[in-house]
């Protein structure tokens, strides 16, 4: 399991609006939502997903947003830690990789050794309190037949994003080019093959920007979390 990951202030992670924003806005108009973890106000552990798990080290590397836009990267937060920060673990389309894998399905961007391509789009989620903005999805190449196939494996594990967003022509969901992704780094896509695109983790971050926090940190793209815990076992919050 490979989760991303979202710290954010106590004032801004109340139930009534935090939470439900963490839940709608990796969402297509259906309502998706991917919680799978979640912190006490001020603790960065998350024991669901594995023994010791702590939000502050344990991330390969961070994005420290603050009102907004992004003001570094690193690989330890605890000096940023505070004491009312909660901390929302999501579900990631990394996760059903393996899955795809044993079904005999390649996965481009893991064969070529990159990061998955990332992409926003012009699919709005749900907008809760401050929380607001467009969906991200990932992408990997198929063809109609495998893609099918792909569908039917991740449709099995709504904590990994379940059922694909799109699939084909990139600009029905607003996608300029599919060569150049947002985030990640781009693909090949092989003849006979077609873009297929997930809803993406780093869909908070699209929202962090929009809400324009103090301070809120995400995992950087491609950076999980690692948990104990098998994809297939993971109980959506």
């Amino acid at each position: 399991m490979h989760p991303p990951t979202v710290a954010l202030p106590g004032w801004a992670a109340s139930p009534a609006i935090a939470r439900a924003a963490i839940r709608s806005n990796p969402a297509t108009p259906v309502g998706r939502r991917f919680l799978i973890g979640m912190t006490g106000p001020g603790s960065p552990l998350v024991p669901a997903l594995g023994e010791g798990i702590d939000l502050r080290t344990d991330l390969p590397r961070y994005r420290v947003w603050r009102d907004g836009k992004l003001a570094g990267e690193c690989d330890d937060i605890g000096a940023l830690w505070c004491d009312d920060f909660v901390g929302f673990v999501l579900g990631c389309s990394l996760s059903f990789e393996d899955a795809l894998q044993r079904a005999g399905l390649p996965v481009r961007h893991v064969d070529e050794g990159k990061v998955v391509p990332m992409y926003r789009t012009s699919i709005e989620t749900t907008p809760v309190g401050p929380f607001r903005g467009p969906m991200v999805v990932s992408m990997r190449p198929y063809t109609p037949a495998q893609a099918a196939r792909a569908t039917e494996i991740c449709a099995a594990l709504p904590a990994a994003h379940g059922k694909l967003v799109h699939a084909g022509d990139p600009s029905a969901i607003g996608i300029a080019d599919v060569n150049r992704p947002d985030e990640g780094e781009s693909t090949d896509i092989l003849p006979g093959e077609i873009p297929v695109f997930w809803g993406c983790g780093a869909t908070p971050q699209a929202t962090a920007v929009q809400a324009r926090l103090p301070l809120c940190i995400t995992h950087a793209p491609g950076y999980m979390l690692v948990g104990d815990v098998a994809i297939e076992d993971v109980t959506l919050i």
